[in-house]
């Protein structure tokens, strides 16, 4: 396996101007896939699983040409009906390419067959399937019952349906739902089953849908009503905001080794709840200043430890996990129970890892407590699990006076295969 040495880095400065983000890139790709009309779509994320959905859509008929200009991409839409009607798609472990292509390729009227990586095979998908089956969908799975991979025939939606959905496993479920839904042209209602995790992804999705043409009536977090007769319309073009759940390695760089580190790609007013890192950030001490398509963070003494629930922010979460660390006394990162179905079981996988850094970690079903050792052990040799998230929060252990060994470097190219080489750019 390879394997990349980080060796202490004593201060960070300067700026970076993040990729695409991962969620708006699949999102707006799909979206412009089915609109009526041509959409450019400008700095597209180029990253696997970006990748992932542009093959998939090109199998299945829609047209998309690279331009010019490094990451924009001319979206021929296909009018809400994809022209392949069979199809073998494999999509490796990109869950925002898989969830919402089984959403819209069950109401397209063809056979196609869905697979991915092994740990793709392990990520359930048994709460949006059941929802699409309510919904008239013919849906049946190859292996085990509940995960993928999955084979999909003709099937039509149900008029007037009301649909119940989890929301307490994937906020990708119901985001897939309300993206396809529509396109079987029935007032649709989606009614919530517990509590809605992660609810700045699905107002990505509702920004994203209005954006393309399609409102959604949202009663609180337990209803979303898709009034028929509705059809996307591409909006001519759309720039791809820069990645927030990216930016937070940034700015906590900024935080551990001095700063001021700045971010350009996202701002105060960005659609993407990982911007509100930044605050959790400010929380814990340090100095955060906004700005148009920017924000910056940097160190102004030491790091509080927090207590506090991180739900509405999944992916920048494992980065707080990280700056505890630093931070005085015990950190809790509550309301996470999502970190299990990602890329890997993230809350077993960060507790193994901190704990080889010489930390005190307590692994709740749903929780992480982080109490920092008085010295971190050097070289510690981290396992990522095929986790581009697991390699970039641990790559800052080498901004806290220890040097680092991580395991299998190249799984950030899952989202940002640069990342190592721009880090490194802002300590020169």
């Amino acid at each position: 396996m390879e394997q990349l040495q980080l060796h202490p880095v004593a201060h960070m400065a300067g700026s970076i101007k993040l990729p695409g983000s991962k969620s708006i890139s699949n999102r707006t790709l799909l979206l412009a896939a089915l609109a009526e009309g041509n959409t450019l779509v400008r700095d597209l994320l180029d990253a696997d699983d970006i990748v992932h959905m542009l093959n998939a859509l090109k199998l299945l008929g829609v047209e998309i040409e690279a331009r010019a200009a490094q990451h924009d991409f001319l979206v021929k839409g296909s009018g809400g009906s994809f022209p392949v009607k069979a199809a073998d798609l494999f999509l490796g472990n990109a869950g925002t390419a898989f969830r919402p292509l089984t959403a819209a390729l069950a109401l397209m009227q063809g056979h196609y067959q869905l697979s991915g990586v092994a740990r793709m095979h392990e990520r359930p998908i048994g709460d949006l399937v059941d929802a699409l089956r309510l919904a008239g969908a013919e849906i049946s799975y190859q292996g085990k019952p509940g995960y993928p991979p999955l084979s999909i025939a003709p099937a039509s939606l149900r008029a007037g349906a009301e649909i119940p959905v989890r929301g307490n496993v994937s906020s990708q479920f119901l985001t897939a739902l309300l993206m396809a839904l529509p396109l079987g042209g029935e007032t649709v209602t989606l009614q919530l089953q517990g509590e809605l995790i992660s609810k700045p992804y699905i107002l990505i999705t509702l920004n994203l849908m209005a954006r393309f043409g399609v409102e959604v009536e949202r009663q609180d977090w337990e209803r979303f009503t898709i009034p028929g007769g509705q059809h996307y319309i591409s909006p001519g073009e759309i720039l791809v905001e820069g990645d927030a759940s990216s930016a937070s390695y940034f700015l906590a760089a900024g935080v551990l080794a001095g700063g001021p580190v700045r971010v350009e790609g996202i701002d105060a007013n960005s659609i993407q709840g990982d911007v509100g890192f930044a605050a959790v950030l400010a929380q814990m001490g340090a100095e955060v200043r906004y700005g148009e398509n920017w924000i910056e963070a940097r160190r102004k003494g030491a790091l509080q430890a927090l207590d506090i629930d991180l739900n509405h922010i999944p992916d920048a979460a494992m980065t707080v996990a990280i700056l505890a660390l630093a931070a005085q006394g015990t950190t809790t990162i509550r309301n996470v129970a999502s970190w299990r179905v990602k890329e890997t079981d993230r809350l077993s996988a960060m507790a193994t890892e901190l704990r080889k850094l010489g930390a005190q970690v307590v692994e709740g079903a749903d929780f992480l407590s982080i109490t920092p050792p008085s010295q971190l052990t050097p070289n510690a040799l981290i396992d990522t699990y095929d986790d581009h998230r697991m390699a970039m929060c641990f790559s800052l252990i080498s901004l806290l006076g220890v040097p680092v060994i991580i395991n299998d470097p190249k799984c950030v190219a899952k989202t940002f295969p640069d990342y190592f080489e721009r880090l490194k750019a802002l300590s020169a």
